[in-house]
């Protein structure tokens, strides 16, 4: 298991704990920053987790801002991202198994260290249902479509 993981300043701290932890139980990670408290934007640390998932080198990708929200939106821009803002155990089993997200978002804010154990070796446990492949075929096809 190889994990992408990144934060702004709101995330900083959670990211950090999780970091230890992937430590601590031999999960390996790559850290996209930020690497402090000072003040930054979280979109440029949504897109670097994109890209780095679409690598294909991670098996999944950590955003982390302080509620969730704004770092999850900005790395769902990315093309082929599936970015879920999950909040327990449960969203975070399903953001796998029905959606077969390829990041999930934490709120840095929101969760606390313990719970966020909790989600992220959910996400990790869970396996995608293919029954919900043709779902994820129309967001594919969204993704292809231009704006009228």
């Amino acid at each position: 298991m190889k994990v992408a993981i990144g934060s702004d300043h709101g995330g900083y701290e959670l990211k950090e704990f999780l970091k230890s932890y992937f430590k601590e139980n031999n999960v390996a990670f790559d850290d996209y920053g930020t690497h402090s408290k000072e003040s930054v934007d979280y979109p440029d640390f949504g897109k670097k987790v994109a890209h780095a998932v679409l690598t294909n080198a991670y098996d999944f990708g950590i955003v982390i801002c302080g509620t969730g929200i704004g770092i999850s939106i900005a790395a769902n821009k990315v093309k082929g991202i599936r970015a879920a803002l999950v909040y327990n155990e449960e969203t975070a089993r399903l953001a796998k198994e029905h959606n077969n997200a390829n990041i999930i978002a934490l709120g840095g804010r929101t969760t606390s260290n313990e719970d966020a154990v909790k989600i992220v070796n959910a996400y990790m446990k869970a396996v995608f249902e293919e029954r919900h492949q043709k779902r994820l075929d129309k967001i594919r096809e969204i993704e292809g479509a231009s704006h009228e």
